[in-house]
């Protein structure tokens, strides 16, 4: 069985050896949408097979997620699962990872959080969503920016036309730029005020599975300080869905920074 340790050195080696085509892209990306690069076939197949195999797709222990700007589940207490899937997740906390995507896109004060604030894995099947939005800025206790987010996909043959693909939009929320699901793939993406991103619907009879992993920084990512709640859009075809996301995204907005309610509820682990 795969130690943290074995996945984090494996990982390293894989982004070491993509690291000249990394720094290219990541340097020659549009301004207008959130930078990112990708890496297929991230771990040795037969190790990427065995998460595979061992990412739950049943059970009662999902939390649900059901509005208008998502639908999918989450879970964050990954100790009550195989520990392969502990193992994968918490390789990406491993300092060793941690410097090589600071070596990749120059982001120098990154720091991990295996607390999974906001992270762990989640699981979208047919008819699941996830709106264009942004993330929220800070972590729980409005301390640190975030500024990376890193999504390793295990779902065998998922193909482009399954849907449940990651969408990275322009700041005007109209033209998205897909990025598939595939099997083994890691995306790295930065976060900030304008970083809109989505996952479309998913069309297949498949569950899309993900590994979701966050770095912070107490650096700002363009040097002001400022705060916001994640906040949500519709489509651009979903003219009622983007009114009702803006008046949805003021109102959370107001609630944080009027009333200085700043902390979410932490559905990491170790909490309730």
């Amino acid at each position: 069985m795969a130690s943290v340790e074995h996945f984090s050195n494996l990982i390293a080696d894989r982004l070491q050896q993509q690291s000249k085509r990394i720094r290219a892209e990541w340097s020659a990306l549009p301004t207008d949408r959130a930078r990112h690069f990708v890496v297929d076939n991230l771990l040795p197949d037969d190790l990427a097979h065995e998460v595979a195999e061992k990412f739950p797709t049943h059970g009662d222990f999902w939390r649900q997620l059901n509005s208008f700007r998502e639908r999918k589940k989450t879970f964050a207490k990954l100790d009550a699962l195989d520990s392969v899937i502990a193992s994968i997740t918490d390789a990406f906390h491993h300092s060793t990872i941690l410097e090589a995507v600071e070596a990749l896109t120059d982001m120098n004060d990154l720091e991990a959080d295996p607390s999974l604030y906001a992270g762990g894995i989640s699981l979208m099947q047919r008819g699941d969503f996830l709106n264009p939005h942004i993330d929220n800025s800070h972590d729980a206790d409005r301390n640190r920016y975030r500024r990376v987010n890193l999504l390793y996909y295990i779902s065998p043959n998922w193909v482009t036309d399954n849907g449940g693909n990651l969408e990275l939009w322009d700041e005007s929320v109209t033209e998205p730029l897909e990025v598939t699901s595939r099997f083994n793939r890691l995306v790295v993406m930065e976060t900030n005020k304008t970083s809109w991103h989505s996952v479309n619907p998913v069309v297949a009879d498949a569950s899309r599975c993900c590994v979701s992993n966050y770095y912070f920084s107490k650096t700002s990512p363009d040097g002001s300080d400022y705060h916001h709640v994640t906040s949500f859009l519709g489509r651009p075809d979903q003219t009622v869905r983007r009114a009702v996301g803006r008046v949805d995204n003021f109102a959370r907005q107001f609630v944080a920074s009027t009333l200085g309610i700043t902390r979410g509820k932490h559905l990491g682990r170790g909490t309730e």
